[in-house]
């Protein structure tokens, strides 16, 4: 994919950032957005993101690169948040699971939500959270979570949405991260 350039550089949320481009296989590769470490970003996606947001009692998250995303949202609008873990913790009890398959993994994993974090959510607008929608797979499994757990899903965002998702109407993001075609 030697016609391609090692970074895309793109403005999220009034921030410059230059994602490093990573190769899926030898026709496609991805702009990679990490949050992680990138406060500053986090802070401001979710602001903005807030700003969009339908009303909401709780966010909810698969683990992990969307959980600073979460977890700034809620310390900005002052709700709880939850996180769909990849692996049963031993406090865990009652625990609800669903299975997901997203782009950025190679096999099915399995998302876990804590039972007493389900009631917490029975009845409650659940907003979903991601640093990016691509496949909707992920977002699929979170969403079947809530609704297991009697949940009411109210929203799903992120801050980027690649691919198929930059159509969906069914999520708000701030930015669309195109797919780069090798030539």
């Amino acid at each position: 994919m030697s016609n391609l350039p090692e970074k895309y550089t793109m403005t999220i949320a009034g921030l410059e950032r230059h994602l490093p481009l990573c190769p899926l296989n030898e026709k496609m590769s991805i702009a990679a957005f990490v949050i992680f470490g990138d406060v500053e970003l986090t802070v401001a996606g979710s602001a903005e993101l807030l700003k969009k947001a339908p009303e909401f009692d709780v966010i909810i998250t698969a683990e992990a690169k969307g959980i600073p995303l979460a977890y700034e949202m809620a310390r900005q609008s002052g709700k709880p948040y939850f996180i769909a873990r990849k692996y049963p913790k031993l406090y865990m009890k009652d625990i609800i699971r669903v299975d997901v398959k997203s782009i950025t993994t190679d096999k099915v994993q399995t998302l876990y939500l804590d039972g007493e974090e389900g009631e917490t959510m029975r009845g409650k607008r659940v907003l979903i959270v991601d640093d990016v929608i691509s496949t909707g797979e992920s977002l699929s499994a979170v969403e079947e979570l809530v609704e297991t757990a009697g949940g009411i899903v109210c929203g799903r965002c992120a801050i980027l949405a690649e691919g198929d998702a930059i159509d969906r109407e069914d999520i708000f993001y701030l930015e669309p991260l195109p797919l780069f075609f090798a030539e």
